[in-house]
C-alpha cells in the first residue's frame, strides 16, 4: 500500500503523431487534477457534470475447479497451488482469493460504484467452475462491470499453441460470458461523460484493430480511461511493464519454461505495439491507464499521463477511483492554451 498523498498536475499538451501513422485530430486538452492517497485516486475533470465512482480490480487468481477440470490437471497444477492462501493487504490476516473477491464485491455494492473494472488474471487458469462462480456472483450483485483478460485467465501451462491461438480458444470456450457480448479484445462503455476502454494486451502485444479502436475514441475528444492487464513501459521499470518495453523479447524471457508457454519472439515487439504505446501517451484526453500483472501498487507518469498498477485482489486489494466535476474557480487556476 502506498501512503501519503501524491498530487499530479493537469495535462494540456498537444498531440504528436505515432510513428508510421497519420496524425490524429488535435482535440482540445481536458484539464484535470488528481491525487493519490493509499489506494484511492481522486480526479477533478473539466467538462463532466456528475461524480463517477469506479473500483479497479485485478489479479484475483481464483483457482476453483471441479471434475470437469480433471482432464486439464497437467496444465493447471502449478497455478492451482499458487494462491491458495494469502495475507490480506490491509490487516495481514490470512485470506484467500474467493473470500477476497466476495468481500470486494460487497465493498463495491456499499460504495454504489458506477463501474467495476476487472482487468485480468481474475482466474489462475480457464476453469469452468471458477468462471461460473464469478458469473453467479456478478449477476447476483447487479454491478455494472467491464472485463478484459489477463495472461493467466486463458493460459493452461504447457498446452501447445501460440498465445494468440490459445487466447482466442479459451476466450471463446470459457471466458465468453464475462465479455457480455463485447469483442474480447476491446470494449468501450461511456459513463456520465467519460469513456472507459478495456483493451486486451495479455500477450504483451496489440493488434492493428485495437490500435484503430483506441485511435477512434481518442479522436472523439471525450475524456477516456484505459483498463489493461499488463502495464505499459515506463523508463526505469523492469520488463514486467512489458507492453512497449524496448527490451521485451527472446533474450530477456526467463520464465517461458516455468510458465509452459512459447518464448517471446526474437524480433521483440511489433511495430503496431510500439505505435500503440506512442498513441496512448500522446492522448490529451486520456485521464489515465489502470493495469495489474506485477502484483504491487505503483504509479508512473509518462508524458503527463498517469499509469496506476493496482495491488492483487488475491490479497483483497483494489483501487477506488473518484472522478468529480472541476469547479469553475479551480479551472480558472490553469491557463487554457
Amino acid at each position: 500500500m502506498l501512503t501519503g498523498t501524491l498530487g499530479l498536475g493537469i495535462g494540456m499538451s498537444s498531440v504528436q503523431p505515432a510513428v508510421g501513422r497519420t496524425k490524429s485530430v488535435d482535440t482540445s486538452s481536458i484539464a484535470r487534477t488528481l491525487s493519490l492517497t493509499g489506494n484511492q485516486v481522486l480526479y477533478h475533470v473539466q467538462g463532466i457534470k456528475q461524480p463517477i465512482k469506479v473500483l479497479h480490480v485485478t489479479d484475483t487468481h481464483l483457482f476453483l475447479d471441479d471434475a470437469r477440470g480433471e482432464a486439464y490437471s497437467q496444465y493447471s497444477g502449478r497455478m492451482a497451488k499458487a494462491y491458495n492462501q494469502t495475507a490480506h493487504w490491509k490487516t495481514g490476516n490470512p485470506t484467500d482469493p474467493e473470500r477476497a473477491f466476495e468481500e470486494t464485491l460487497a465493498i463495491a455494492k456499499e460504495l454504489d460504484v458506477d463501474l467495476l473494472g476487472l482487468s485480468g488474471d481474475i482466474f489462475s487458469f480457464p476453469s469452468e467452475a471458477a468462471v461460473e462462480w464469478v458469473m453467479e456472483r456478478l449477476e447476483k450483485s447487479g454491478l455494472n462491470y467491464l472485463y478484459t483478460t489477463g495472461n493467466h485467465d486463458w493460459h493452461y501451462e504447457g498446452m501447445e499453441g501460440t498465445s494468440h491461438a490459445l487466447r482466442a480458444t479459451w476466450s471463446e470456450k470459457r471466458l465468453k460470458p464475462l465479455f457480455q457480448g463485447n469483442n474480447p479484445l476491446m470494449a468501450a462503455q461511456e459513463i456520465k461523460g467519460i469513456t472507459f476502454l478495456s483493451m486486451d494486451n495479455s500477450n504483451y502485444e496489440i493488434t492493428s484493430e485495437q490500435l484503430d479502436f483506441f485511435t477512434k475514441h481518442r479522436q472523439a475528444g471525450k475524456p477516456i480511461v484505459l483498463l489493461v492487464h499488463i502495464p505499459f513501459y515506463a523508463p526505469g521499470r523492469p520488463v514486467g511493464f512489458g507492453c512497449g518495453h524496448p527490451d521485451w523479447g527472446w533474450e530477456v524471457d526467463k520464465n517461458y519454461e516455468l510458465e509452459g508457454r512459447v518464448r517471446w519472439p526474437k524480433e521483440g515487439h511489433t511495430e503496431v505495439t510500439k505505435a500503440f504505446h506512442q498513441e496512448v501517451f500522446n492522448s490529451p484526453n486520456l485521464l489515465g491507464v489502470f493495469a495489474g500483472h506485477v502484483h504491487r501498487q505503483t504509479v508512473d507518469q509518462i508524458s503527463g499521463i498517469p499509469q496506476f498498477v493496482t495491488a492483487p485482489n488475491a490479497t483483497g486489494a483494489f483501487m477506488e477511483l473518484d472522478f468529480l466535476p472541476m469547479e469553475e474557480r479551480d479551472l480558472a487556476l490553469f491557463s487554457q492554451k
